[in-house]
């Protein structure tokens, strides 16, 4: 009998991590690989940020994030 074991890596990034819980709370424009999100920035967690926007959650994962801008 073979046993595989499946694991997932994902990379970590603490700065920009940190980055993001100081500004929980916020409204931010949000670039991703595959366009741009404006809403309040309601979690933040290691590997993806919730973004509310018109009343719908975005779940952005961080390593697809190119840069955020902090608004008001």
């Amino acid at each position: 009998m073979n046993s595989q074991t499946t694991t997932f890596t994902s990379a970590f990034d603490p700065y920009v991590y940190q980055t993001l819980q100081s500004v929980t709370g916020s409204t931010l424009v949000v670039q991703t690989t595959q366009g741009t999100v404006t809403g309040n920035l309601t979690t933040v967690m290691p590997d993806h940020i919730v973004i509310e926007s018109g009343g719908s959650p975005f779940f952005i994962r961080i390593q697809q994030i190119v840069w955020v801008i902090p608004r008001g």
